[in-house]
């Protein structure tokens, strides 16, 4: 796999316009936040529109963010879900940045 540069590739007005629609608006909405070596893993409550949310926030996130890798895990006898973002040494770093939690 290429190495792509630890970067968001929407403009600074961009990125503002569509902060509640990105990982910051996610991310705001999680119930726990683990720190990883590479990154960071967000605990949500079972709610189907959460996780609606989420799938639609990792899509538009992996086409201006394509450094981060997500894993989704949604518990089972509706616990709750997990989502894992990572990347690249520094990713971590620019998560914290990001999401300003």
């Amino acid at each position: 796999m290429k190495e792509l540069p630890i970067a968001c590739e929407l403009t600074p007005t961009e990125l503002e316009e569509r902060r509640q629609g990105l990982l910051p608006g996610l991310l705001s909405q999680a119930q726990e936040r683990i720190a990883l070596t590479d990154g960071f893993r967000w605990r949500f409550a079972p709610h189907s529109d959460l996780l609606a949310a989420v799938v639609k926030t990792i899509d538009l996130e992996r086409h201006c963010c394509r450094f981060l890798r997500f894993e989704l895990t949604v518990e089972a006898d509706s616990g709750p879900i997990w989502l894992e973002v990572t990347g690249p040494i520094g990713t971590a770093e620019f998560l914290a940045t990001l999401t300003k939690q």
